[in-house]
């Protein structure tokens, strides 16, 4: 939801669903300091989250991690058509939880460790249209700058693309009619060209090159 400040700018609606109240409370302050957002308000449970984006939907909702990662995953993928834009935040978040948070539909990842001015940043970046994450969370896996997708084989390049899709090795073999070991050979030489750990970190450097995601 956009409202209007005094001024006639946009003014953008934040809410929480988060466990600690005094968490909720700090996103408060955060959040009444900045003019360009709003705090709505925070629920305890999915359940009054889901009344929420019901009855008063926010136009962005701060999630918090800690009610499961499985069940925030399915609340996440069940609302990915919502208005409301999803971000997903929690005291530690693996490459794995990351990625599949963002396949799933949610618009940003961030640590509660992180300060104001980049949770700030975080849903500036969301409330213009932006995925985004926060860039100290997957350092290691950026792309090294000499690291041109040119130097990958044409072979390299499927394998890449079904790797960035969240495909794992025995689908990926299935749909390229090769051997599970040849694409972990392939997977193989992918992290040698392109300087990234591992086949998350991959998945999400791909984002960040297409566009698809901001790692600021």
């Amino acid at each position: 939801m956009l409202e209007h400040t005094s001024n006639g700018s946009a003014e953008v609606t934040v809410g929480a669903c988060e466990t600690q109240p005094v968490t909720a409370e700090g996103l408060n302050k955060v959040l009444t300091g900045h003019g360009q957002f709003r705090y709505t308000g925070a629920t305890d449970t999915l359940a009054a989250a889901e009344r929420m984006l019901r009855e008063s939907p926010p136009k962005i909702l701060i999630l918090d991690k800690a009610f499961g990662v499985q069940v925030v995953m399915e609340w996440v993928a069940s609302h990915r058509s919502s208005a409301t834009c999803l971000v997903v935040w929690g005291l530690s978040i693996s490459e794995s939880e990351a990625l599949r948070f963002l396949q799933i539909g949610a618009k940003a990842i961030i640590r509660k460790t992180a300060n104001p001015d980049t949770l700030l940043n975080c849903l500036c970046a969301v409330a213009q249209g932006t995925s985004w994450m926060e860039d100290s969370l997957f350092r290691e896996t950026t792309r090294q700058e000499r690291y041109h997708r040119s130097e990958l084989t044409p072979r390299e390049h499927q394998v890449m693309e079904l790797v960035e899709q969240g495909y794992k090795n025995k689908e990926i073999a299935r749909q390229l009619g090769i051997r599970p070991g040849t694409v972990k050979i392939h997977l193989k030489h992918i992290f040698e060209k392109t300087g990234v750990r591992g086949r998350y970190g991959l998945a999400l450097s791909g984002m960040k090159d297409k566009g698809l995601l901001a790692m600021p």
